[in-house]
């Protein structure tokens, strides 16, 4: 037997193997039929304990707090989870009898890895809801802490993922997963996903190690990496994490540099730690800072920001996670802290170290060097963003204060040349790195895609503004007037103009209609303003679009009566300020502020979890700075910027688009008003010679692509892809052909099975077409395609969804479309057929074509499209679309017949567009079409043709009356019932057809589609 498309049992064998008998793990056999199936095996756990020397009665009492805790019914999976993994983790507090002291009973030996019991389980049946049995499970101890669900490599790790995923839900096994530490789903062909309790299937993770050892399958490789005794009780102990309601577990690249640092701290060495912007820097803190406190009792962690809201931030992670965090209120209080032996973990501002009296900073420098501050344990400071080189003086000063700490810098951007010399003189040298280039490859953050839009701004009439001026400013002499042309006539004052803004919002609300991920309502997009007056001008006039109620502006402004105290002129007009003043109030007249939260606060925190949460309900933020930078900034798909930025700053607000979020997203978009993109490529470091390269490893450079340079690439690639993956068809390459290749004999099954990987990579390759053409479709000029190149790439477009619908219905097969639907319904609504017209009439349940039929144009237009007032081109488009529509509908029913209704329908919209016809004609000429159209019938049509089918056989055998009466009288005569789809009834009516044809089979197989689908036969 071939070992191409080998059952899912053949990779479980493999894998059970694996465990046996490299990972040395006990095989407990095949519990498909047990009944008391347990995510506690208490025989074992109890085995375990009393081999530790925990005596009956301790053990009674650990084993019945632990299952207290994994199955306390009023509580969420996450929450029994959660206690668990503090009894697993930390141990169970045991009292025998009162008075006795209390004694922990340590479930997991987590120092020495090799001395607990680790077994594997196939096929363990789980009761107690709908039944479901995962493929594999792992114990530790009895203590059930991981599940595998393996497929056959033709079926993708999602469904692996999606069946763990529903077996977590409580109406099938949710209580068995409250022990669980790690979720895997693999197949041989994709390799190993991971994930915790919970995790969505967008953010299941792969592991990444050892690139170069290719001598098994990346499912055998990785699960021995991860599963080797040492590595699981390591990840369990060192890397899990409970964040504010979400279970998180590490990417190879937080592990490994978690790993790395670990090294350095118990050196006593700092160094710099660079994992690019969205790869998840924060928890690589959490995890490390936890590690040190843990394993060096002397240890202090404070940590470093140079934003309070980054400083808020990492207190509210640390927070979450379960680590108590101190904040300080200043240097002072930081070094007052550390002076003591409690508390341990601190953040603190790294600007309240600076003194602003300061003439001669060296000396300064010196002085505090000489009069070092007191500390109490040894001190370990992160400095988070420590790129930024305007705080080198204050790291300065800090590494003064505290001589004896270990400074360890992390980093989301490149350092640039010019930075790093000051940079590893306070850190030292880098401990792990982990750039953009390799996030992208790992599928970690997305690509970056640019595209700079020039809104070109004229001045109106300049005597109307200096007449303006004049008037306005009698009573000024010539001297205050100069100062008031030099503050109005500023580039920042001119680019906030009215005009250019509504220009802007115009082009945002049209991305938001064709733009695929933001029409389709799963994207989302921040507009970065120059200040809060523009932020809250721009949040206005998207109150009049359709964006009104889910647009937001956050740039936490609270509005207070002293603001505008003093503005008040009485010219019944608003200043900037008083704009900006009664525009918060506006919108925070309704919202009740939360406790311990502002008004603006509340409304704030609302909106970002409405954009993070339900991108549909929150589409577009306008903000400055806020929400830019810092882990907890939320992701999108597109960035508006409409305000200069430069350097480290710029780069942190473009990787605000580089989140995964969802597999319909391939790329992160910015679009630059400013023409930012050579601050971009001089300033980022991402684009140029000025990084520095001394880390080593893979280049720090990212790539930033011009958006419709990508757009063709992608477009091309897909095409080229399908073009190979159809290669091997047999000549003519016709649809049998097509059949034989990805099918084979489709009344074989084992022809199907094997052709299975091939049909699979028909459609993803048919998916990402259909994406990489619906991202340009309506630039395709402007992305360097010519008209013969535009109608090549539509004929191969729906050449190749032609075949994959052919070869779906060949193999029986439906496409798992869930990730795609929302592109395919974004194709079809903008690039394939118009968008109904609004219903605003009393004939709301008649289409326009019947209307016009049965009233004429001019009551269809009154009636139906009166709310296009007038507009004569998009009056024109709308009857076009709904005639191109019906065309495209009736196609195949009459071929002939609408083919030369498309011929004409083309000649009249050339000549709308070549204003070659008066208004009056083209509605005349278009009214006759759509009634032609509209009825299947043309004056010309004799009148004994007087059913569809008749006249769509006249139409096809060449407008011969008296064939068309006898073949439509032989099908009536000789049609079986229920004859369609039933080869030997088809096969009856062919052979009828036969000899009215002149015995050719051509004819009879080219006419016989047509009269399968005429309804009337």
């Amino acid at each position: 037997m071939s070992d191409v498309g080998k059952p899912e049992r053949v990779t479980q064998k493999r894998v059970i193997s694996l465990f046996c008998d490299e990972l040395e793990y006990d095989y407990l056999g095949d519990w498909s039929a047990g009944d008391c199936n347990s995510n506690i095996e208490e025989a074992q756990l109890r085995k375990f304990l009393t081999e530790r020397g925990y005596a009956p009665e301790q053990i009674n009492v650990a084993l019945h707090k632990l299952r207290s805790e994994a199955s306390n019914h009023s509580r969420s999976l996450y929450e029994n989870n959660k206690a668990v993994y503090s009894l697993l983790r930390y141990g169970v507090p045991v009292k025998i009898e009162a008075g006795k002291v209390t004694e922990t009973v340590h479930l997991i030996d987590w120092n020495e890895p090799d001395q607990n019991d680790f077994g594997i389980a196939e096929e363990v049946t789980l009761r107690g809801g709908f039944e479901r049995r995962p493929d594999i499970v792992l114990y530790v101890n009895g203590i059930a802490v991981a599940v595998l669900e393996l497929k056959n490599s033709r079926v993708s790790i999602g469904d692996g993922i999606r069946q763990n995923l529903s077996n977590q839900l409580p109406e099938f096994n949710e209580w068995f997963f409250s022990t669980v530490q790690l979720v895997f789903a693999g197949n041989d062909s994709e390799g190993l996903k991971y994930g915790a309790i919970g995790t969505p299937e967008k953010y299941f993770l792969e592991w990444k190690e050892d690139e170069r050892d290719d001598s098994r399958f990346k499912l055998d490789k990785y699960l021995a990496k991860i599963c080797a005794k040492p590595r699981l009780i390591e990840l369990m102990h060192d890397f899990v994490l409970f964040d504010g309601g979400v279970k998180k577990l590490p990417r190879a690249h937080q592990y490994f540099g978690v790993k790395a640092a670990q090294q350095h701290v118990r050196e006593r060495k700092g160094g710099i730690i660079w994992h690019t912007q969205g790869s998840g820097k924060s928890i690589v803190m959490v995890l490390l800072a936890r590690w040190i406190l843990e394993n060096n009792p002397n240890a202090r962690v404070a940590i470093i920001t140079d934003r309070d809201e980054l400083d808020k931030q990492i207190e509210r992670v640390f927070t979450g996670a379960g680590e108590a965090i101190y904040r300080t209120s200043s240097g002072r209080d930081l070094m007052s802290q550390l002076a003591q032996a409690k508390p341990r973990l601190l953040c603190s501002l790294v600007h309240k170290f600076g003194r602003k009296d300061v003439d001669d900073f060296d000396a300064y420098l010196e002085e505090l060097k000489a009069q070092p501050s007191q500390t109490v344990g040894e001190v370990f400071v992160f400095v988070d963003e420590c790129h930024r080189t305007q705080t080198g003086k204050l790291h300065r000063v800090m590494k003064a204060l505290m001589p004896n700490a270990v400074f360890i810098g992390f980093t989301g951007t490149p350092l640039l040349k010019k930075d790093r010399k000051t940079s590893l003189e306070v850190f030292g040298g880098y401990i792990h790195t982990y750039k953009f280039s390799e996030g992208v490859e790992d599928g970690v953050i997305l690509d970056l895609v640019y595209e700079a839009r020039d809104i070109d701004q004229r001045l109106g009439s300049e005597d109307k503004i200096d007449a303006w001026f004049e008037a306005k400013t009698k009573g000024l002499n010539d001297w205050q007037k100069e100062e008031l042309k030099a503050q109005w006539g500023t580039m920042q004052k001119v680019l906030s103009s009215r005009s250019r803004m509504e220009r802007v919002v115009r082009d945002v609300v049209f991305d938001f209609s064709v733009k695929p991920r933001l029409s389709s309502e799963r994207g989302n997009a921040i507009l970065v303003a120059s200040s809060i007056y523009e932020a809250c001008r721009y949040f206005s006039l998207f109150q009049e679009t359709p964006l009104r109620g889910k647009c937001a502006v956050v740039t936490s402004y609270n509005p207070q009566a002293g603001d505008v105290s003093k503005e008040e002129v009485g010219a019944n007009t608003e200043t900037d300020r008083q704009f900006v003043y009664n525009t918060y109030t506006r919108l925070l007249g309704d919202v009740a502020a939360k406790p311990g939260m502002s008004k603006t606060e509340t409304y704030e925190e609302r909106a970002k979890d409405l954009f993070v949460k339900e991108p549909a309900n929150m589409r577009l933020l306008v903000v400055v700075d806020k929400l830019l930078t810092g882990f907890d900034a939320p992701p999108c798909t597109y960035l508006y910027i409409d305000k200069s930025m430069q350097d480290h700053g710029l780069f942190q607000a473009i990787c605000r688009v580089n989140r995964l979020d969802g597999d319909d997203k391939d790329f992160g978009y910015v679009v630059d008003y400013k023409d930012l993109f050579k601050k971009v490529e001089n300033a980022v470091a991402v684009y140029t010679s000025e990084l520095d390269h001394s880390a080593g490893g893979v280049e720090p450079e990212v790539l930033i692509h011009d958006r419709l340079t990508k757009g063709r690439e992608r477009l091309d690639s897909a095409l080229e892809v399908l073009a190979l993956l159809c290669e091997p068809v047999e000549p003519p390459k016709g649809e049998l052909e097509h059949i034989h290749y990805f099918c084979g004999n489709t009344e074989i099954a084992e022809d199907l099975q094997e052709r299975e990987p091939k049909r699979a990579a028909l459609y993803k390759a048919t998916v990402a077409l259909v994406r990489a053409y619906a991202n340009i479709a309506g630039e395709l000029e402007a992305a360097g395609y010519d008209s013969e190149d535009i109608s090549r790439v539509e004929r191969q477009l729906e050449r190749y969804l032609n075949i994959r619908e052919i070869i779906r219905k060949a193999s029986g097969e439906s496409l798992d479309s869930k990730a795609y639907e929302a592109d395919m319904r974004h194709l079809i609504d903008t690039y394939i057929e118009a968008d109904e017209p609004r219903k605003i009439s009393p004939f709301e349940n008649i289409g326009l074509l019947d209307l016009i039929v049965k009233s004429g144009v001019g009551e269809a237009v009154a009636a139906q499209l009166g709310g296009l007032k007038g507009d004569r081109d998009a009056i024109a488009e709308t009857i076009e679309n709904n005639v191109r529509r019906k065309i495209i509908e009736e196609h195949l029913n009459d071929p002939a017949y609408y083919e030369k209704m498309s011929v004409l329908l083309d000649e009249i919209i050339s000549a709308r567009k070549a204003k070659a016809l008066a208004y009056e004609e083209y509605l005349k000429r278009i009214a006759e079409l759509a009634k032609q159209v509209g009825t299947g019938t043309s004056d010309e049509t004799p009148k004994r043709l007087d059913t569809r089918g008749k006249r769509a056989l006249y139409n096809n055998l060449g407008q011969n009356e008296e064939l068309a009466l006898r073949i439509d009288e032989t099908v009536r005569k000789v049609r079986p019932d229920g004859w369609r789809d039933i080869q030997a009834r088809e096969n009856a009516i062919k052979q009828a057809l036969l000899s009215l044809l002149g015995n050719d089979e051509d004819a009879v197989e080219s006419i016989f589609p047509i009269i399968k689908a005429q309804s009337e036969y």
